[in-house]
């Protein structure tokens, strides 16, 4: 199930101030170090396609998988206002990435299979995880790089998460949005209870939207494991966006596996 509904149609705004140019060129020198020639990619859980979006202006071929089609209606809208030489790099297919199989004749023929902004923690269960890797091993080429950013288990015991607001308005409205954790240190997740508020700057109407997200934090040695028993061999890992090494105050890490 989706937990992005009701506020989706806000999800672009709400983080208008995340920094997806140094994402992308942060995911780009990855792949340009481990795969130099990499020309096709798939994103499992492209959202409203930003990275997608971004790494097709970049030159590569990106197929797009998400659950929500609220979030791939964004999607197809920012693609089809793109220069038609970039939009024709892109493609968007609503499933489940747990058991997403690629239709077209290009199966197992990706170069990269990508799975940012901690979509992987959204994967609760290990049979969960495991399917989600599975997914990349089907569509990985030989020597195929899967890339993927999770919350990382030691900082988020170390420094738990805590109760944040934000705020942000564009020209239609305004929102306030209240984020509530709830940790479950042995389920290995965190319960984010979102409050969000809109207020319609036309008409001074406010509407109130509440959606739990449930996130999975992880820790390097079961990543490896699902990820051997999924057939991919971990290569790397870093800290999210720095490249330092992952220590107590990581608090997104990065993987990088190969389809060996």
């Amino acid at each position: 199930m989706s937990v992005f509904g009701t506020y989706s149609q806000y999800y672009d705004l709400l983080y208008r101030d995340k920094d997806y140019d140094g994402e992308v060129q942060f995911v780009t020198e990855l792949i340009q170090k481990h795969f130099l020639n990499a020309h096709n990619l798939l994103e499992l859980g492209c959202g409203t396609g930003i990275h997608t979006e971004k790494l097709a202006g970049k030159g590569y071929s990106v197929h797009g998988v998400d659950l929500s089609p609220e979030m791939l209606k964004c999607a197809e809208k920012r693609r089809k206002n793109l220069p038609k030489t970039v939009a024709a790099k892109l493609s968007f297919a609503c499933e489940d990435i747990c058991q997403f199989r690629h239709s077209g004749n290009d199966i197992d023929t990706f170069d990269v299979v990508l799975s940012l902004f901690h979509v992987i923690s959204y994967q609760i269960t290990n049979d969960n995880l495991l399917a989600v890797f599975k997914t990349a091993k089907a569509h990985l080429k030989h020597n195929g790089l899967f890339i993927f950013d999770c919350w990382y288990g030691p900082a988020t015991l170390t420094d738990p998460p805590s109760i944040r607001i934000k705020r942000v308005e564009d020209e239609r409205v305004s929102i306030v949005r209240i984020a509530e954790p709830v940790i479950h240190p042995n389920k290995n997740y965190v319960d984010v209870h979102y409050t969000v508020f809109v207020r319609d700057k036309r008409s001074g109407k406010v509407a109130e939207m509440k959606e739990t997200h449930r996130m999975r934090y992880l820790f390097k040695p079961e990543i490896d494991y699902l990820l051997s028993l999924s057939g991919l061999t971990l290569i790397d890992d870093m800290e999210w966006l720095s490249g330092k090494e992952l220590d107590f105050n990581t608090w997104s890490g990065c993987f990088l596996a190969k389809n060996i």
